[in-house]
């Protein structure tokens, strides 16, 4: 019974909880003044952080590490599925920020162009540090955690996919409407070979992929920055 409570909340914790904090965050008038790598770092601690309680939930209610997605997979099964999801993915994100540039899709959030590097050495940052957290701390939590937990929970893997992608994209709310909703339908999609594989390896890669170029020049390049009022 006690582990079933603490599961619950921890559950709680990414479906309401993360999206809270992150609404928070947005509306910090000083997190606009902190220097770029600050906001990298404090983002990583953040991130691992949360990864690090959910692994002593799991150890706690001793559902295992498995059941999350940390199964082996094949090397063919994880090219083939790493390849494919980052092709889509790419060319999904890329079409978003082109829609963006033009205007036919919500602008981002002021936050987001804060997040993007402008030298060298904060593109090494965002791309040795930041986007290797997010993909494995995120991944962990949200397509392992969160959607083997509701999965079973509503006696359904496609509703435990629709509620889990809609909870990471509530966490990306500091990135407005149009962000939102893009990070929930990408977790859809890398939610697809984790239910089908049992696995989380080729969504860690192609998630790693996906922040690492959008960071360090997709985003760049697409995304005009904000003038400074």
């Amino acid at each position: 019974m006690l582990s079933m409570m603490v599961g619950i909340v921890f559950v709680l914790l990414l479906v309401a909880g993360v999206p809270a904090l992150s609404y928070l965050t947005a509306r910090r008038v000083r997190v606009r003044s902190i220097p770029r790598p600050a906001l990298y770092f404090s983002a990583v601690i953040s991130q691992w952080i949360l990864a690090a309680l959910g692994a002593l939930v799991v150890v706690a209610t001793g559902s295992g590490f498995a059941a999350t997605g940390f199964r082996a997979v094949s090397a063919a099964a994880f090219a083939r599925w790493t390849f494919l999801l980052s092709f889509i993915s790419l060319v999904a994100v890329g079409l978003w920020l082109l829609l963006e540039r033009r205007g036919w899709w919500p602008a981002e959030s002021e936050l987001v162009y804060l997040l993007l590097p402008e030298t060298r050495a904060e593109k090494l940052w965002a791309v040795f540090l930041l986007a290797p957290t997010a993909a494995f701390c995120e991944e962990f939590l949200y397509r392992g955690y969160l959607l083997a937990h509701l999965s079973h929970w509503l006696h359904s893997a496609a509703w435990g996919l629709v509620v889990s992608s809609v909870a990471f994209g509530l966490a990306h709310i500091y990135q407005g409407l149009g962000g939102m909703a893009r990070a929930a339908v990408l977790g859809a999609l890398l939610a697809y070979p984790v239910l089908h594989l049992g696995t989380l390896y080729p969504s860690m890669a192609v998630h790693f992929l996906i922040d690492a170029l959008a960071l360090a020049w997709l985003g760049p390049r697409f995304l005009e920055r904000k003038s400074p009022v």
